[in-house]
């Protein structure tokens, strides 16, 4: 996902400078691609969500060379160490748990913690912008997150790491939506569910998708861009799905 969101800036948005972060940028083949194909557009720098000095050393260095972000998504995610979800209480294990939640919450949060201030910076280029100045935004951030953290939607039970780290992160959006809509220089916050996307993640699951749910992530890319293309400070603090429409906690 976060390979295809860089695709889309680079294609779509005239202009856009693309900051991409992975864990090992010497590896990634096809991040090296799209800086041969968008010369001077894309910048690819090593951070690991797991390392809070990563992100701490990554905010810095796009301090330094860049002064502020319009945009961030937050797309790492992990199902489970295991690669498949637990579907009863005997498959539960402590540091299954431990392992989901560093990546699916913890990461987010830590990459909110130090790049907030360059967000608030922010020209504001992404969404919409009232007319009203006490309305506008600086910048916009996105955490990846999926239908089933939420609590109210779930009927089905199972999946308890990937549950719960996706609803703790459905959390710590609604608390940086609240902190970071205060002042002048306000940062929408949401969290968004990208549908069922055909990559590594939800692969063993497929089997159970019918053909017409399950997207391409360029389909499921077009479409969240769409969302946080109309995104303003009235919409900061909400979770929502590929289509727009708003998803309960």
């Amino acid at each position: 996902m976060g390979l295809e969101f860089c695709r889309f800036l680079l294609s779509n948005k005239p202009g856009a400078v693309v900051i991409a972060t992975c864990r090992k940028p010497d590896s990634s083949h096809p991040l090296a691609d799209l800086n041969v194909r968008h010369p001077g557009r894309l910048t690819v720098l090593q951070l690991d969500v797991n390392r809070e000095v990563d992100v701490k050393e990554a905010a810095e260095t796009v301090q330094t060379e860049f002064g502020k972000v319009d945009l961030i998504i937050n797309s790492s995610a992990m199902l489970h160490p295991s690669g498949k979800g637990e579907t009863s209480l005997k498959e539960v294990s402590a540091q299954g748990i431990i392992s989901t939640l560093t990546t699916n919450t913890v990461g987010p949060l830590m990459m909110a913690k130090y790049f907030a201030p360059l967000l608030q910076r922010g020209s504001g280029a992404f969404g919409q912008q009232p007319p009203e100045k006490n309305k506008q935004h600086s910048g916009i951030l996105v955490n990846m997150s999926a239908r089933v953290g939420s609590i109210g939607d779930n009927a089905l039970g199972g999946w308890y790491s990937y549950r719960m780290s996706k609803a703790a992160l459905n959390m710590a959006t609604r608390n940086l939506s609240i902190e970071l809509s205060r002042g002048r220089s306000k940062v929408v916050c949401v969290s968004l569910h990208p549908g069922t996307v055909n990559t590594d993640l939800s692969r063993p699951y497929h089997r159970n998708v019918p053909k017409d749910k399950l997207f391409s992530t360029e389909y499921s890319v077009q479409c969240l861009m769409s969302v946080i293309d109309h995104l303003n400070v009235d919409k900061t603090g909400r979770a929502y799905a590929w289509d727009g429409s708003e998803i309960p906690w």
